[in-house]
C-alpha cells in the first residue's frame, strides 16, 4: 500500500532503500522557505541499523503490514530460543541477539507475539509487564523513607532494577519489559 511521506507515522513500516524500516520518530517540519516535508528517524528491521531520512508530501513510499502470529515461549537452546505457533503448534527458533535484551524476560509458557514479513520473523513483541521475583537487594535502612528514594536489586533473572525501600528479598514484583523498570508489588 502506498503512502505519501507526510503520512509516515512512528510504529509504521516502510520498504526504503529495498529494505525494511520501522519508523522511530517523526516531525513534520514547514520551513520559511521551500516544502514541508516529514523528518523520519528509521531503524532497519534486518540489521537493526538507524537512519534520518526526509520524505516530502509528494514522496510515495510502500506502507507493509506485518503479519502479527501468537506464540508460546519454551525453552531456551544455547544461542537460540525455542517458539511454538498457538494455532498451527508448528515450532519454530530465533537468535538470542535477534530478540535482544529482552529475552531475559521470557518465562516458559509465556505468550508472545511474532511479526513476520513473507515468512521471515521481524519482531517479537513480549507482554509489557511480568512478574519477578527478588533474588537479592540492600536490606531497609531505619529511617530511609525519603520520597522517590529506591535501592539496587537484582532479580531471578539476573536482570539489576531499582526498587523502593520498603520491597525486600523473595518478594515479587511486576516490572516493565521495555526498560525493567519497577512497576508495583505483585498481588
Amino acid at each position: 500500500m502506498k503512502i505519501n511521506g507526510n503520512e509516515i507515522r512512528p510504529g509504521n513500516v516502510i520498504e526504503h532503500q529495498n529494505s525494511l524500516w520501522l519508523a522511530v520518530k517523526c516531525n513534520a517540519v514547514k520551513p520559511g522557505k521551500g516544502g514541508a516535508f516529514n523528518q523520519v528517524e528509521l531503524k532497519n528491521l534486518i540489521n537493526g541499523s538507524k537512519l534520518n531520512e526526509r520524505f516530502r508530501s509528494s514522496e510515495k513510499v510502500e506502507k507493509v503490514r506485518l503479519e502479527q502470529k501468537p506464540h508460546t515461549y519454551l525453552y531456551d537452546n544455547g544461542d537460540t530460543l525455542a517458539f511454538m505457533d498457538s494455532e498451527t503448534f508448528e515450532q519454530i527458533e530465533l537468535m538470542k541477539e535477534f530478540i535482544g535484551d529482552s529475552a531475559a524476560y521470557l518465562q516458559d509458557g509465556m505468550q508472545i507475539s511474532i511479526e513476520f514479513h513473507e515468512e521471515r520473523a521481524i519482531r517479537v513483541s513480549l507482554p509489557e509487564q511480568v512478574i519477578l521475583q527478588i533474588a537479592e537487594t540492600e536490606p531497609v535502612v531505619k529511617g530511609q523513607t525519603a520520597a522517590n528514594s529506591f535501592k539496587p536489586a537484582i532479580l531471578e533473572n539476573g536482570v539489576r532494577t531499582s526498587v523502593p525501600p520498603f520491597v525486600g528479598v523473595d518478594e515479587r514484583i511486576v516490572v516493565s519489559t521495555t526498560d525493567g523498570s519497577y512497576v508495583k508489588r505483585a498481588d
